[in-house]
């Protein structure tokens, strides 16, 4: 609680308050620079906060590091594994840190790899290695699994197949927390979110919940063609529309009446003779949340 960490002049967690609840998928979503990273390796213990108190499964770092990391399993965004291992040859390395857990045969089934058992590391694809990263971090049976953006730069069905193993551990009594730079990874996994914004907690609650405090339902997205302007006060006192927002020539309208503002926007665009070079519409999503309260693209630099 109060937690707070400085890096010279720059203070990169400021006053945070958290609580992640037992047997939950907690998601921490942030523009990158929010800190998101340091909040995660203060509370893996990688980090001393400058300020505040941090418990985790009811200890401290402090004074119980070494009964702490038996029960944790951390997965990081970029975790290197000797190519020249085997799967099986690199997960019983694993399992040999921890006092207990389950066996390497376990492992491999748990996270589909036992196909892959004779591989070495270096011929996995990109979802093989985030799997078996994730099975390393399985390796102790942890109470607590920290994963940071696991599922980055990986297809569809890979990121699909590790969400499966994240609710299996989950529906085991397992509690998560993880980064992610997807919105509909952090839905579909999560059963909070919080969001972080310079150091601050902003926002935080289940998805749904987030996405209803924007009051809307939809979002219309449009843009003008060449050498054509709307007047954004014209485009507010539209029927429906909560909330408007620019992103470089796309404009974005909340709106809690679709069948209404949609033709209110033509009729209006007619009656200023502008043409659109682009139209589209969708539910209201976490991405959209996360826009409209920091300003930013998950993904911006």
């Amino acid at each position: 609680m109060g937690v707070k960490k400085r890096y010279g002049s720059v203070t990169a967690v400021d006053g945070l308050d958290l609580k992640v609840l037992r047997g939950e998928c907690f998601g921490l979503l942030g523009p990158n620079g929010a800190g998101k990273t340091t909040t995660i390796e203060i509370l893996e213990g990688l980090l001393p906060p400058d300020e505040g108190d941090v418990t985790v499964l009811g200890r401290r770092w402090s004074s119980d590091g070494a009964a702490l990391r038996a029960r944790l399993g951390i997965q990081l965004q970029e975790t290197q594994l000797a190519d020249k291992l085997t799967v099986e040859e690199t997960l019983r390395l694993f399992r040999a840190f921890y006092p207990s857990g389950p066996s390497v045969g376990e492992l491999l089934e748990t996270v589909g790899l036992t196909a892959k058992k004779d591989s070495w590391v270096s011929k996995l694809s990109g979802g093989q290695k985030q799997r078996l990263s994730v099975a390393c971090a399985l390796a102790g049976r942890p109470e607590l699994l920290f994963l940071d953006e696991p599922t980055t730069g990986l297809d569809p069905q890979s990121r699909r197949q590790l969400w499966a193993v994240l609710e299996r551990f989950r529906s085991g009594g397992g509690t998560i927390l993880i980064t992610t730079h997807y919105m509909d990874e952090a839905h579909a996994v999560c059963d909070r979110v919080g969001i972080m914004d310079q150091g601050k907690l902003i926002a935080l609650g289940t998805p749904r919940e987030l996405v209803a405090s924007l009051g809307a339902k939809h979002v219309v997205e449009f843009a003008l063609g060449d050498g054509h302007a709307i007047d954004t006060a014209l485009l507010e006192a539209l029927p429906g529309v909560r909330d408007l927002r620019r992103d470089d020539a796309t404009l974005h309208l909340s709106t809690s009446e679709l069948h209404l503002t949609v033709p209110a926007l033509l009729a209006l665009l007619n009656q200023r003779q502008a043409t659109l070079s682009q139209l589209g519409t969708h539910s209201a999503t976490l991405e959209d949340v996360f826009v409209t309260l920091t300003g930013k693209h998950l993904r911006d630099e």
